[in-house]
C-alpha cells in the first residue's frame, strides 16, 4: 500500500480506474516469490465472527495437520498489508507459521476483501485495530487453542494497527511487525517528512469538500494505493508496488488498494505509537528491509518501545519483498519469536 498523499501522485486526489482486464504481466517472481503458496502440511477453513460492533469480519484459519485438538496450540493473528486483503502475504505468512506447529488466522480488514462494511475501501484504523482484538476473541473460543499464548503478526500498514490493538489488548502476548508502515506518520509527513503542513491542508481540503459531494449523493472518489498504469514519471517505489498489484505475482481481484479519498484523511489523526512502552514486557519484533522505503517506521518504532524488543533488518530486502519472497523472508526468526518470547 503507497501511503504518500503527494499531490502529484498518480492517482492522486481523482478516482481512479478499476484494475486493468485481460491478461496480467506475471511480475517478478525472484528469489522466491510465491504470494499464493499452498502447503499439503495444512488445513484451511473459512471462518467468520463478529467484531465488537457486530460487523462480520472474514479470515483463513489454517491448522497444522495432525494437531492434537485436545491439546492447546498456540495462536497467531496475520493481518493483510493496507488496501489489501488476506490472499495478499497475509495467507502466506499463516501457511508459514501453521507448518510450524501455529494455528494462524489471516483476516481480512472491516471495509476490505471478504470482511463486512460500508462503504467498501474505507479508511477506519480505531475498527481495524478492533478487527484484531475480535480475532483474538475467536482464537481464544477454539478449544485447541493456548488462550494465553495467542500473538499477532503485522504486515505493512497492519503492523501499526497490531501496535494499536495491543496497547489496549494485554491478550496479544507477542507482536511482530513486517515491512511495518507507521499509516498515521506516512500519511500526515510522507516519507522522511516529505509532506509539507500546506501540502496536508491542501489534502484534508481536499477530503472534506468530497465529503459534502457524497452526503449529496455524488460519486465515490479514491486515492493513494497502487498505480494503475505506469509511465516515465512513475517513481521506484510506484514500480514496486506495482509489481505485487498489478501483476500475477500478487494480484486480487477483491481489492484495488484504493482507499476512499473522503475517509483516508482519518489516517492524520492516527498515532499508533503513542504509548507503545506500555506494551512491555511483551515482547515485540520488527522485521524490515535493508533497502526498504518504509524502514524508518520499524526504526522509529523500535526505540520507542520497551523491553524486551528486537529489530531485524533484512540484507537487501526492499519494502515488498517481505510481502512474498520466502527466500528473504526470515521465518526461521518469527518462529522462535513465537516459540519462545510469549
Amino acid at each position: 500500500m503507497k501511503a504518500l498523499l503527494l499531490l502529484g501522485s498518480l492517482c492522486g486526489l481523482m478516482a481512479c480506474a478499476s484494475p486493468s482486464k485481460g491478461v496480467l504481466a506475471s511480475g517478478d517472481t525472484s528469489q522466491g516469490a510465491d504470494n499464493f503458496y499452498t502447503s499439503d502440511q495444512v488445513t484451511v477453513e473459512k471462518v467468520r465472527f463478529k467484531n465488537q460492533y457486530k460487523q462480520e469480519v472474514v479470515g483463513n484459519l489454517f491448522v497444522p495437520k495432525g494437531l492434537q485438538r485436545d491439546a492447546k496450540t498456540p495462536a497467531i493473528v496475520v493481518g493483510h498489508p493496507m488496501g489489501a486483503v488476506k490472499e495478499q502475504s497475509a495467507n502466506l505468512y499463516a501457511t508459514k507459521m501453521a507448518e510450524q506447529g501455529f494455528v494462524t488466522l489471516a483476516l481480512d480488514l472491516s471495509f476490505w476483501g471478504e470482511s463486512e462494511g460500508q462503504p467498501r475501501n474505507v479508511v477506519a484504523p480505531d475498527l481495524y485495530a478492533e478487527d484484531f482484538s475480535a480475532a483474538v476473541d475467536f482464537l481464544r473460543a477454539q478449544p485447541f487453542v493456548d488462550r494465553e499464548r495467542v500473538g499477532a503478526i503485522g504486515i505493512c500498514g497492519s503492523g501499526s494497527f497490531v501496535i494499536s490493538a495491543a496497547k489496549i489488548d494485554p491478550r496479544i502476548k507477542a507482536i511482530a511487525t513486517v515491512s511495518m508502515y507507521d499509516m498515521g506518520a506516512a500519511n500526515r509527513n510522507g516519507l522522511r517528512h516529505s509532506v509539507t503542513l500546506e501540502q496536508r491542508k491542501k489534502v484534508l481540503e481536499a477530503a472534506a469538500l468530497q465529503r459534502d459531494v457524497e452526503f449529496a449523493g455524488g460519486e465515490t472518489k479514491y486515492t493513494s494505493g497502487t498505480p494503475e498504469a505506469l509511465n516515465d514519471q512513475s517513481t521506484a517505489i510506484d514500480r514496486e508496488f506495482y509489481d505485487f498489484y498489478r501483476t500475477a505475482r500478487g494480484h486480487s481481484p477483491n481489492t484495488t488498494t484504493h482507499p476512499t479519498l473522503s475517509s483516508n484523511t482519518k489516517f492524520m489523526n492516527f498515532y499508533p505509537f503513542t504509548d507503545i512502552e506500555t506494551i512491555s514486557p511483551r515482547p515485540m519484533l520488527f522485521i524490515a528491509g535493508e533497502n526498504a522505503h518504509s524502514r524508518e517506521f520499524s526504526e522509529e518504532a523500535y526505540r520507542l518501545a520497551g523491553e524486551p524488543k528486537e529489530l531485524v533488518i533484512v540484507p537487501g530486502a526492499g519494502h515488498v519483498d517481505l510481502y512474498d519472497r520466502v527466500g528473504l523472508i526470515p521465518f526461521d526468526k518469527l518462529t522462535a519469536f513465537f516459540r519462545n518470547g510469549y
